[in-house]
């Protein structure tokens, strides 16, 4: 994974507004990369404290970082199983928004 694409996924995650969220997948349509949601994933770890990952979330709606809940509900969202709560309502798609 080239460091263009994690700085390309870097710039898009810091603009997912606070208390919404997106999915890797809706990530990587937006850099370009239609089929890398996995490397997506991959870039958000370790990534750079100012890109707030704990808003990047599977297709589903479920958190996959469990130790991001906490992150999630500060901002208002609303968690059952580890699943948000009114996912399509709080989705953010970078193709649509942006």
């Amino acid at each position: 994974m080239d460091e263009i694409f994690k700085q390309q996924v870097y710039e898009i995650t810091r603009l997912i507004p606070k208390g919404r969220v997106s999915s890797y997948g809706a990530i990587a349509k937006a850099v370009g990369y239609p089929n890398h949601s996995r490397h997506v994933g991959k870039a958000m770890g370790g990534c750079p404290e100012d890109v707030p990952a704990h808003r990047v979330v599977s297709s589903s709606g479920t958190l996959s970082v469990k130790e991001f809940l906490p992150r999630l509900q500060a901002e208002g969202i609303i968690m059952e199983n580890f699943r948000i709560k009114n996912f399509k309502k709080l989705f953010w798609d970078p193709l649509q928004e942006l």
